[in-house]
């Protein structure tokens, strides 16, 4: 194990080999206990390369790996903080007059010199907080790169975008506690379009503030501005347009977020739109099933609450619009469980997800999912699960595993294989695999993707 545990983060060492308890070893051929088969499905989507690499090396090229289910025991509650503590400060700064030469600082009064301006940031935001998924993997990639040189790097601005509940808040105040953990010199400010629109307001109701305005924003080194879709006004969006060429021009870092893309914009400033699209926007999508269990795990821990594996899986496939309804169907689940002095089980889970998530939406059924692939490709069920070798079939039969796997609550690879023509669960697993590679790297294909999701969506609603 210490082979494993030298090449992944501790903490999903922790989650995902710990458990795991050595039955025999007969020659070359290893067998292992696991708490559950998705367990089994998980090491075998997540960490197959590490674990045959490691089998290879420590047991020779004929090393065998077999799994065997155990029930999940009843272990002590891992208790830690979320929270890092007392949110970081920004050093003071001293603030001159403001000249066309000179950039100071702004909302000052006289003779309150130097300042200190308030970084904003939530400290239980930050990158250590964050699951990784297929969801939010290029984001937080990039998001972390930025972290270690604000404004030095390839994605000045950043601009996340994506739907409510999916971790954009998350995602770019994790950035500024980065910066300020890494780089404490740095002045940090996030702040949210409606309050940067207010204090616009503000500073041009009194004529000798503006001019303050301008120069308090352009003493910030990281800006972040959350929900910048809230600057609808002419004149907020000239003064961000200002602050935007003076942090471009002197290498420093902005960071937006956004309800939708920087196209999608309505009544906003040309000009302004084409440098939002100067570094990367990058979307933040639903979490996938995968996603969300960690997530759930994670939740769980920081609360110092061991759930019980099957409870853990029935609310990752039964919440799946967003992270926010996730965690806060989590928070009820324990609130109700202590408040009744009662264990947390899978019947309470029930329960509660009964009273808070709508029984009719987003829940599909195997044929549902295949009717529609196969009314998309203009294909029959019947070729869909055979083993016909041509290209659009294969194509069509890979996506319909695909999106069952992400979609489709309480349903194995095995599940899942067995009703497309009886594949077994590492051809499905192989399939997934396939599609999340295609839909990096072939824009046809993933329009396929993404127009399968919404036709399925709109379906449920």
């Amino acid at each position: 194990m210490s082979i494993i545990s030298s090449n992944i983060e501790p903490q999903q060492y922790k989650i995902w080999f710990d458990p795991i308890k050595p039955v025999s070893l007969v020659d070359s051929s290893l067998t292992v206990e696991v708490p559950s088969q998705f367990f089994c499905e998980y090491l075998e989507e997540s960490y197959l390369e590490l674990i045959k690499a490691t089998l290879k090396r420590v047991l020779g090229n004929d090393a065998k790996l077999f799994f065997r289910i155990y029930p999940v025991e009843g272990r002590k509650a891992i208790t830690y903080s979320s929270s890092e503590g007392i949110a970081r400060s920004n050093k003071p700064i001293a603030v001159g007059s403001f000249n066309n030469n000179v950039n100071p600082g702004a909302f000052v009064y006289p003779g309150l010199q130097p300042i200190r301006i308030e970084t904003n940031l939530n400290p239980e935001y930050n990158f250590r907080t964050m699951v990784e998924g297929n969801c939010n993997k290029l984001a937080l990639s990039a998001a972390k790169h930025i972290a270690t040189s604000p404004g030095n790097n390839p994605y000045n601005p950043l601009f996340i975008f994506g739907g409510s509940g999916v971790g954009k808040t998350h995602l770019a105040q994790a950035i500024g506690n980065a910066v300020k953990e890494k780089l404490p010199e740095k002045i940090v400010l996030y702040v949210n379009g409606n309050d940067f629109k207010l204090q616009y307001m503000e500073a041009v109701n009194d004529l000798n503030k503006l001019p303050e305005f301008l120069s308090f924003y352009m003493k910030i080194d990281v800006l972040i501005i959350d929900d910048v879709h809230d600057l609808r006004g002419q004149g907020s969006q000239k003064a961000l347009f200002t602050i935007f060429n003076h942090f471009h021009q002197n290498g420093k870092q902005l960071v937006f977020t956004s309800d939708r893309t920087p196209a999608e914009l309505h009544n906003f400033e040309e000009r302004l739109l084409s440098r939002f699209k100067w570094g990367l926007s990058v979307e933040l999508q639903r979490p996938d099933y995968a996603t969300r269990l960690e997530m759930l795990r994670m939740k769980s821990l920081a609360n110092g609450v061991n759930l019980e594996e099957d409870v853990l899986e029935f609310l990752a496939a039964k919440i799946k619009s967003n992270f926010r309804e996730l965690e806060g169907t989590l928070m009820s689940l324990i609130a109700h469980a202590t408040l009744l002095h009662q264990d947390v089980t899978l019947e309470l889970a029930r329960k509660v997800t009964d009273n808070l998530v709508d029984e009719n939406s987003n829940e599909f059924t195997l044929e549902t999912v295949q009717n529609t692939v196969c009314r998309y490709f203009n294909i029959t069920r019947e070729e869909l699960v055979a083993k016909s070798r041509k290209r659009q079939i294969v194509q069509a039969r890979q996506i319909a595993m695909y999106l069952s796997r992400n979609l489709l609550s309480n349903c194995s690879l095995a599940t899942i294989g067995a009703e497309i023509g009886g594949k077994d669960h590492a051809t499905v697993l192989h399939s997934c695999n396939t599609v999340q590679d295609l839909i990096a790297t072939d824009k046809i294909f993933r329009k396929y993707v993404s127009d399968l999701e919404s036709i399925l969506a709109s379906s449920a609603n």
